[in-house]
């Protein structure tokens, strides 16, 4: 079967070079075959194809439908490789040509735009009146675009494609437009561009307001900020993973946000946080990580407590991508304390939809009364939003320090001198350097690197006031030796397509749209 393929990507090669009247039976000869070789087989064709497909851009039929053709090759498992970011070169060139021709049609007159397969020597002559010599090239841009999306969608698919694409921001916001442009008309192009704004970031610095600690974190395959909040929660929480306080998220939630299906029975997501860029700009969940606000030239998120609970479905907008989370580093006290002085004070910030803080005539927050009887009881329990439970919201407690206990029952108004913590033991606590099992030798205890480091508000973190943040866990630990610059592809023996959700029934699309409107707007209906 490998040398049956070979024989039909050749005769694609050379037909697609010479125009040759067998190309289109070749390219339908390597789609039936493709799914019968080796990944590894493709890989080799699709590094054959590149030159070709460069060299027959001229060419408009040619090249669109050797763009499908590595597309598809790229959906049976093999890596994108130069071909994609041809492909995607190709998109900018004849898309740019695709909406001048929606442009043009428009300012001709009324009536509805033709489908790209439907265009023809008619349609070249009305928008020539707007594009004169022109009107060819626009008129073949719109001919070939949505095989051209559908080729795009699959290679943005690919981790180094989106790596590659990330770094050229120039090109990335020129393709971005031209994407958005031909989004108004053709549904693929709605995909193409969430796929384009998930390349926009990998890197993002993120500060724990309870814990006031910070952590570079590194990820890709992450389409909007509901995956970015699972993935964050199950790195950073709990002893799992970097100690900070809350509850941990349920290891489902965090499968089906990276590579696995959604599980029915836990299919909704309960949120940790507040998520506010460090400039003070409401971000949530809705959005992307390409809208955390730049700072100094990082883009900073602030992880805040709920101002007002959320939750949402669990799992990833783009099913057929896998998401990924990694702490590259957690920042030094030092650090973290000068950024924290940058950023917005605490509570300054809340859910735009969350109830407004009542305050009494002295200014401090009004409590509910307690009463008996039943409609007291509902009172109590099903209070709504838990915003003005939160003991951190009052004045005394605007700016919290590190000493403060991580729990939320614990906090009081005025808590008074917190008591002495006993010294953990820097032999048998792994954190500290030490052992999980004393071996026998006689080490000398070090003090720990945050004792007397500064806190955002002036105090020593070593201050009696405080007590011991975290005893069983320093709160700056040294970074972890940094993974490598960008995930390589993992060859788990699986067949192409494992990772895939379930197919979806009959008459339903797979596109990304397919989502009920809890989570992102349908598809705008058919023109």
């Amino acid at each position: 079967m490998t040398d049956e393929f070979r024989a039909a990507f050749q005769r694609v090669l050379d037909t697609a070079a010479g125009q040759a009247p067998g190309f289109p039976e070749a390219v339908h000869d390597v789609f039936r075959l493709s799914s019968q070789v080796p990944r590894e087989e493709l890989a080799i064709a699709l590094e054959a194809l590149t030159p070709v497909l460069s060299d027959c851009e001229p060419y408009a039929g040619v090249s669109a439908d050797l763009s499908v053709l590595a597309g598809a090759l790229v959906e049976s498992g093999a890596p994108a490789g130069q071909v994609g970011l041809e492909v995607l070169r190709q998109l900018g060139s004849y898309g740019q040509a695709a909406a001048a021709f929606i442009h043009a049609w428009e300012k001709t007159g009324a009536g509805p735009l033709p489908a790209p397969n439907d265009v023809g020597e008619a349609e070249e002559k009305r928008v020539e009146e707007v594009l004169g010599d022109n009107a060819p090239l626009a008129t073949v841009g719109w001919w070939t675009s949505l095989r051209y999306g559908l080729a795009a969608k699959a290679m943005l698919g690919d981790s180094g494609v989106r790596s590659a694409v990330r770094a050229d921001p120039g090109a990335l916001d020129e393709l971005s437009q031209i994407v958005q442009a031909l989004s108004t008309r053709l549904n693929e192009f709605s995909e193409v561009g969430e796929l384009l704004r998930m390349s926009e970031v990998s890197r993002i610095l993120v500060l724990d307001r309870v814990s006031w600690r910070g952590f570079r974190v590194r990820f890709d395959g992450v389409s909007d900020n509901f995956q970015l909040h699972t993935l964050l929660a199950d790195a950073l929480i709990g002893k799992e993973g970097y100690r900070l306080p809350g509850t941990r998220p349920d290891p489902r939630w965090v499968a089906a946000s990276m590579d696995a299906s959604v599980d029915p029975l836990a299919d909704v997501v309960r949120g940790e946080w507040d998520l506010v860029g460090g400039d003070g700009t409401w971000v949530g969940n809705e959005a992307c990580p390409g809208d955390i606000p730049l700072m100094e030239g990082e883009r900073v998120l602030v992880l805040e407590p709920q101002s007002l609970l959320h939750s949402w479905r669990a799992g990833r907008r783009h099913p057929h991508i896998t998401g990924t989370l990694t702490v590259l580093e957690e920042l030094h006290p030092d650090e973290a304390a000068a950024w924290w002085s940058r950023v917005h004070p605490a509570g300054s910030v809340r859910h735009p939809q969350a109830p407004p803080i009542e305050l009494d005539d002295t200014g401090a927050h009004r409590r509910p009364p307690r009463h008996f009887g039943v409609a007291a009881h509902f009172a109590e329990v099903d209070s709504g939003p838990m915003s003005a439970s939160f003991g951190a919201l009052d004045p005394e407690l605007d700016t919290p320090g590190p000493g403060l206990s991580p729990s939320f029952e614990d906090v009081t108004i005025n808590p008074g001198p917190a008591p002495a913590a006993p010294a953990p033991d820097p032999l048998s606590d792994p954190a500290y350097g030490g052992r999980e099992e004393d071996d026998g030798d006689d080490d000398f205890a070090v003090p720990a690197p945050w004792a007397n480091a500064p806190s955002p508000t002036g105090q020593s973190f070593g201050d009696p006031a405080f007590g011991d943040p975290y005893p069983d866990e320093p709160v700056w630990r040294a970074p972890r030796p940094l993974p490598d610059p960008e995930p390589e592809p993992v060859d788990d023996g699986l067949p192409p397509g494992a990772r895939l959700l379930p197919p979806m029934p009959p008459g339903v699309s797979d596109s990304s749209t397919w989502a009920p409107d809890w989570k992102w707007p349908m598809r705008p209906p058919e023109r």
